[in-house]
């Protein structure tokens, strides 16, 4: 054996997973970590083969040997809440993992309503920012991660966090309010493991075993099993190199928080080649330009609607504002809305914000000196891919600084840039790693089920909205897998209900969202699990609504009333349970009445539908009889089926317990 071939064979030999190796732990159990309380923690990691490890906790050594593939585990019996401990491993190294709380562990996980951090609520909330001094409340945040081959073992990155005013901005918002309010009632340290991932359906977050009844699905996931096959289809066409719907920019801090974007793509030739507005020597944004040809326009709005029949492309807007002397000096902050869907801002000729896709609020900061006293030009830049473009209403629209502010709303000058020229599919949606079936659970959540925990929080179902009917089967798969997986009974699951969003109709329809809604509340069936209503927390212009705090404690409620104990605590608004026909009304039954039915508005009963035997709804009127509603309509004297805030944006719903908590939307029957 020649020597090349021997120092091959011992670098393989030496870079064999497990082999030679340091004591490893995995990255959940680091400094900061929260573990489960007053059950057995299983406590392991990785060595060399017959490697023995101790670990020193609370003056006790617990001793293991790595097996033959270098794994080795400890188990740690049951701990009350508390701390802080710290851990010693040592093997051929030694690891301390200090700061060790024993408390209460919530695995919080769907799209990017769950994710969104308390940095995008800080207006809301600036007192509960102020006040976030919670040390015993602590964040692991997972990095966005995909696997389309097998479940994981371990997380590549990550830490913990502990609740402070700098570190709770990159909280999960309705996670955190949620753990803020369970601490504050039982003392007990909570740790939130946030695994959620933006504009993601619930597929990706099952895993191959638990997808076992869709088998269209477990078809998929073998075809993404051959790297090949993936390979072809990330391949991006030549020529779209940049062509960018739906991009994300790195400098928001939120490429996580990524509804999907519309796949159409466009001749664009860049985001700068052919914008008449970045061509001239002098660009549209420098102070020196003078306007020429530019039109009014209002702001806040969408272009679409003012003039600008099915442009995609690239609008500038401009508007000469007078500023006193009173703010000049110092830092200012610009508030232009929500943008749909990309932007730069240029106030007197230099850049002070730019965010690449729609859901982030513009917020922007402008240093001192930018500013200055009597006129100042302020343009922004929008570009849009698909759909209407523009600012949308009912948003923030102002200059502030030292106290004072400066409206924006109203007139603006526009003129159009650039114009995209649709090319429109290219063989199909293109091929997201993130959106394949097991995708996130092999990545994301398989590294976590070694770990007990409490329960689980749930916020997801907007990336399934648009084929709401296979969800029903697929939520409850979810629980009943993950159950499964973490083998400690049926644990807590506690999930949020798809808010109330897009524009109000006036009149009984159908939609995709109240399916979906219905589809999550048949998820009741199943052991432990409470739902929270948000059909009063949305926006209409916003998929993203900033009420997080009212979702994070009406989680929280479920949590007391299901992993607490607190069995009296009503957690829940009314449930719709059965109905029956009395001549011409229809008597409906519900759960979670609570202390007794009302409105919360203390108007009239609104939102309820009623059909006869043509299956046409028509409005009914209500009224409350102890734990029960009736409804009718003169026109109908066979009524047949009923619906309940039966809408995307069902606005006026106002049937909710004394408690304050709203009622469901529901159907008394299933097409």
């Amino acid at each position: 054996m020649n020597q090349r071939l021997k120092l091959f064979l011992l670098a393989a030999f030496l870079a064999w997973p497990g082999l030679n190796a340091e004591i490893r732990l995995p990255g959940l159990l680091s400094n900061g970590t929260v573990l489960q309380r007053d059950v057995d923690v299983r406590l392991w990691g990785w060595a060399s083969p017959g490697e023995n490890i101790v670990l020193t906790f609370t003056g006790k050594k617990y001793r293991a040997r790595a097996d033959a593939g270098g794994n080795w585990q400890i188990l740690l019996p049951p701990q009350k809440a508390g701390g802080p401990y710290e851990m010693i491993f040592r093997g051929d190294n030694e690891i301390r993992v200090g700061n060790v709380m024993f408390g209460d562990l919530w695995i919080c996980a769907g799209q990017s309503n769950m994710v969104l951090p308390m940095e995008r609520v800080k207006e809301k909330y600036p007192d509960v920012i102020a006040e976030a001094d919670y040390p015993e409340i602590r964040n692991f945040f997972i990095p966005t991660m995909t696997d389309l081959q097998s479940p994981r073992d371990d997380l590549p990155s990550g830490e913990w966090k502990v609740a402070s005013p700098a570190n709770v901005l990159g909280f999960g918002a309705a996670a955190y309010f949620f753990a803020r309010m369970v601490y504050e009632k039982t003392g007990v340290p909570i740790g939130l493991v946030n695994s959620s991932v933006g504009g993601t359906p619930i597929e990706a977050w099952i895993s191959e075993g638990g997808l076992q009844g869709f088998p269209e699905l477990l078809e998929k996931v073998q075809q993404n099993k051959d790297t090949a096959y993936v390979r072809s289809l990330t391949r991006r066409p030549s020529g779209d190199r940049n062509m960018r719907p739906g991009s994300r920019g790195s400098n928001t801090g939120e490429s996580r928080d990524n509804e999907p974007a519309p796949e159409c793509l466009f001749t664009a030739r860049g985001q700068a080649d052919g914008d008449l507005g970045l061509a001239g020597r002098i660009k549209w944004y420098d102070p020196e330009y003078v306007p020429v040809d530019w039109h009014r326009i209002n702001i806040p709005g969408y272009w679409e609607d003012q003039g600008l029949r099915d442009l995609n492309g690239v609008v500038w807007y401009r508007r000469e504002i007078e500023v006193p002397a009173s703010m000049t000096g110092v830092p200012a902050k610009l508030f232009m809305g929500r943008i749909v869907d990309a932007d730069f801002a240029y106030l007197n000729g230099q850049k002070v914000g730019n965010i690449t896709y729609q859901y982030p609020p513009r917020r922007y900061d402008i240093p001192a000196g930018i500013l200055k006293e009597g006129k100042n030009i302020l343009v922004m830049r929008v570009i849009n891919y698909f759909g209407k473009g523009g600012f949308v209403p009912d948003k923030p629209y102002f200059l502030t600084a030292n106290g004072e502010s400066i409206d924006l709303k109203g007139d603006w000058q526009y003129r159009v840039g650039q114009v995209f020229e649709p090319r429109g599919f290219r063989g199909g949606p293109r091929f997201s790693a993130q959106n394949q079936p097991t995708a996130l659970y092999n990545a994301m959540v398989a590294p976590l089920i070694r770990f007990p925990v409490k329960g689980f929080l749930w916020y997801q179902g907007e990336s399934n909205a648009g084929n709401p009917a296979p969800y029903e089967r697929l939520l409850q798969s979810l629980i009943t897998d993950w159950r499964k997986k973490w083998n400690q009974g049926d644990l807590p699951f506690l999930y949020v209900q798809l808010a109330n969003f897009m524009d109000v109709d006036y009149s009984p329809t159908e939609s995709n969202w109240a399916e979906l809604r219905d589809a999550q509340l048949q998820a009741l069936k199943l052991p432990n699990t409470a739902m929270t209503v948000a059909i009063d927390l949305g926006e209409w212009n916003d998929i993203h609504p900033l009420d997080k705090k009212d979702v994070g404690e009406r989680l929280a409620l479920g949590a007391m009333n299901l992993a607490y104990g607190e069995k009296q605590l009503e957690y829940m608004g009314p449930i719709y349970r059965s109905y029956r026909i009395s001549g011409d009304s229809v008597i409906l039954s519900f759960d979670h009445c609570g202390s007794g039915l009302m409105s919360s508005d203390g108007e009239t009963l609104q939102r309820f539908e009623i059909a006869g035997r043509d299956g046409r709804y028509l409005w009914a009127d209500a009224r409350i009889e102890g734990c029960r509603v009736v409804a009718w309509n003169n026109e109908i004297a066979d009524p047949m089926t009923l619906r309940y805030a039966w809408a995307d944006n069902p606005r006026g719903a106002n049937l909710c317990n004394r408690e304050g908590l709203p009622a469901s939307p529901f159907r008394t029957l299933n097409p």
